[in-house]
């Protein structure tokens, strides 16, 4: 199995659109891998985690063809990791020959902001009921599309909507993705975390070094759910632990983090950066 990820920055991206701090200053000045996109990522070619503002870019800058993707799941509602109304170019009348039904999962908020920017009187005329199937989620559900058994997970996150983060299995490999949250998952998320074995852990680390209490993860707050999955025999030495989903506002730059993560045999994610496991 592969994970590529396409976007690894928080909502205002790396470097922040109207920032000037000495990290986005450095991110600017240095290039590469210190430039960060918003979340993104694609699972074995067939699945994709989230519809950030960036995804357009993404689909170009790889090379994909998303009109052969069947399987999108959607964390929440926040512009960063949702941005539905590219959705209408799936369409006939924007995008030609896209391959099947794209099934959509999030929770409620992530289904109304879909309608509010689909439902409006100049895309009346291309409705894309035939094409885009939008399906309601909660915590606990069971999702089986396009060959993925899909376990959806209540988030610490933002408590006026029900966030999601999702286990994803297929073909006997097991992965984490766990964008957004902070490390105080609920007693029923625990219990859905801690029945599987993961081939791949993806962890929030959105504040570099600086711990957190709830809604996101600094470092220390991923080492040590990291930690516990291990404690709980979910992980082993062969598990793939990755932080991701950073932020300026963490103070690290990328050579920071990855020279953190390289002490503790984690990875840390950069746009671009695909792993085979």
């Amino acid at each position: 199995m592969k994970i590529l990820y396409m976007g690894t920055a928080s909502a205002e991206g790396w470097p922040g659109l109207f920032c000037s701090c000495d990290i986005c200053s450095h991110a600017r000045k240095e290039g590469g891998r210190n430039l960060r996109t918003r979340t993104q990522a694609l699972l074995d070619d067939s699945l994709l985690l989230d519809f950030p503002p960036d995804t357009y870019c993404h689909a170009v800058q790889y090379g994909l063809n998303l009109g052969g993707i069947h399987t999108l799941l959607v964390s929440h509602s926040h512009m960063d990791h949702w941005f539905p109304t590219d959705l209408i170019h799936r369409h006939e009348h924007f995008g030609h020959n896209a391959g099947g039904v794209l099934n959509v999962y999030g929770n409620e908020a992530v289904e109304k902001s879909f309608y509010e920017h689909i439902l409006i009187d100049r895309f009346k005329p291309h409705p894309i009921d035939s094409c885009v199937h939008f399906y309601v989620t909660h915590g606990g559900d069971i999702i089986h599309s396009d060959g993925w058994e899909i376990i959806a997970v209540p988030a610490d996150h933002d408590h006026r909507e029900e966030c999601l983060v999702y286990i994803c299995k297929k073909d006997g490999k097991t992965v984490f993705y766990g964008h957004d949250t902070g490390r105080g998952f609920s007693a029923e998320a625990w219990e859905l975390l801690t029945r599987e074995k993961y081939d791949l852990v993806s962890l929030d680390a959105t504040m570099g070094k600086k711990p957190t209490p709830s809604y996101h993860m600094g470092l220390p707050d991923a080492e040590a759910t990291f930690q516990k999955l291990e404690e709980s025999g979910c992980i082993s030495s062969q598990t793939v632990k990755v932080v991701n989903h950073f932020s300026h506002n963490g103070e690290m730059t990328h050579e920071q983090l990855t020279a953190w993560g390289a002490e503790r045999g984690i990875l840390a994610a950069y746009d671009g950066m695909a792993v085979e496991f």
